[in-house]
């Protein structure tokens, strides 16, 4: 084999290793979206539980941030979903019954689970995104990883304050329709994360 034809060999191996490479990143990037779906989707109905759990009993402003954080879920999921159809697959969740104990253990239940999506989920997800280049994979676990932080903050902040927010009322918070982005007021022009208007912004109680 002459040296130009062994080298042009070389370079389509080379070609067809990075393109199955590209390929095996894409397909784990949709997987990934698929299980942050299930996620998201699975949290919105966990969510709505645990605020009739709250309103119960008689946490109305953890009430409220819980369906806050419902509506926020509910964001992220339909941003993952039309990702998943931008790579040709169909968004599926499997919605599980709610598992709803007191306020004081939902609290915690949702913590542990914001938290891992932060810090564990959420930047895997985001790292194997970056290796294939996915722009908008990237935006989608931006955006909901960016919100989940937030999130595991107000209900870090609920819980250490339980005591004191008995017999409280619902009160509002408002979420970014585009990111989910979760904020107790909006002292800004454009949402942080996303840049939305502030005018946009949903009000949820």
């Amino acid at each position: 084999m002459s040296r130009f034809l062994r080298s042009a060999v070389l370079s389509l191996l080379a070609i067809f290793v990075a393109s199955s490479a590209f390929a095996a990143g894409s397909a784990t990037t949709l997987k990934n979206l698929q299980t942050a779906f299930n996620g998201e989707s699975n949290a919105h109905a966990r969510y709505l539980a645990f605020a009739k759990q709250a309103d119960k009993e008689g946490y109305g402003q953890v009430a409220s941030l819980f369906r806050a954080a419902a509506r926020a879920e509910a964001v992220h999921a339909a941003n993952h979903a039309v990702v998943i159809k931008k790579l040709g697959g169909t968004p599926e969740a499997k919605i599980e019954t709610p598992d709803v104990k007191t306020t004081r253990e939902n609290l915690q239940a949702a913590i542990k689970g914001e938290t891992y999506e932060r810090d564990q989920m959420y930047p895997e997800f985001l790292k194997q995104a970056r290796a294939v280049a996915n722009k908008d994979a990237i935006q989608t676990f931006n955006y909901a990883k960016s919100a989940e932080t937030e999130h595991a903050r107000l209900y870090t902040e609920a819980l250490n304050n339980l005591d004191t927010l008995k017999g409280s009322k619902n009160r509002a918070y408002f979420v970014c329709p585009t990111c989910g982005n979760t904020v107790v007021k909006i002292d800004f022009a454009k949402c942080p994360v996303c840049f939305t208007e502030k005018e946009k912004y949903e009000t949820v109680s």
